[in-house]
């Protein structure tokens, strides 16, 4: 768990597996069910699925960027990514489940189509990094993966989501929090503490919320 080892192909596979588990996690959601809270704070499951909706809109200019040269950023303002957001609580149930449904689908598309040349253009990410079109599986990967855990349904948790996700999720997030160390513990449970959401390790400091 020392470093985010992690290939191209690694990635796509892990975004395929997150959507997936995101899709089954709303899946059997009524309208009460996406009313309740998510496990982020002041965040209800609409509001998070309005999120990884959006992100996936989001991804999909940066696909653009990269197969046209065409500078397209991820969001036209912080403004934009909130009302994305805030969008959520509006929409029924089922407005819900198909904006996330299409804007996965169309993210799955623009990504299938993309070139060898074209995966190695740069984008720019919403936190002004810059980095080639492969990054992009991985961004989605992160999204989709820990969000389906935070919907709080039940139907998904941090044991559920790929070991090799896992470890370079855990290696990304400990390099970024500048850790030396890391708790004993399983995995998902050490991915969960990193990653600054519940976990079932003793004595390990409490950290904040990350991603």
């Amino acid at each position: 768990m020392t470093g985010t080892a992690r290939t191209f192909a690694d990635a796509r596979a892990w975004a395929r597996t997150g959507t997936e588990l995101m899709l089954d996690a709303v899946a059997g959601l009524d309208e009460a069910g996406f009313r309740a809270p998510s496990a982020l704070p002041e965040w209800t499951r609409k509001h998070l699925v309005a999120h990884v909706a959006a992100n996936a809109d989001a991804l999909c200019n940066l696909v653009h960027w990269a197969a046209t040269g065409e500078k397209t950023p991820m969001y036209a303002s912080a403004e934009e990514r909130a009302a994305g957001i805030a969008k959520g609580p509006t929409l029924s149930a089922g407005e819900l489940r198909s904006w996330l449904t299409g804007s996965a689908r169309r993210l799955g598309e623009g990504l299938d189509a993309l070139t060898g040349e074209q995966w190695q253009h740069e984008v720019v990410t919403a936190q002004g990094r810059t980095v080639p079109a492969t990054e992009l599986p991985w961004m989605r990967a992160r999204e989709v993966c820990v969000h389906a855990v935070d919907l709080g349904t039940g139907v998904v948790t941090f044991a559920d989501l790929p070991k090799g996700f896992l470890t370079a999720l855990a290696g990304e997030i400990r390099a970024k929090r500048g850790l030396t160390g890391l708790p004993d513990g399983p995995l998902p449970e050490v991915a969960a503490w990193l990653a600054g959401r519940p976990h079932s390790l003793a004595d390990a400091p409490e950290l904040g919320p990350w991603l």
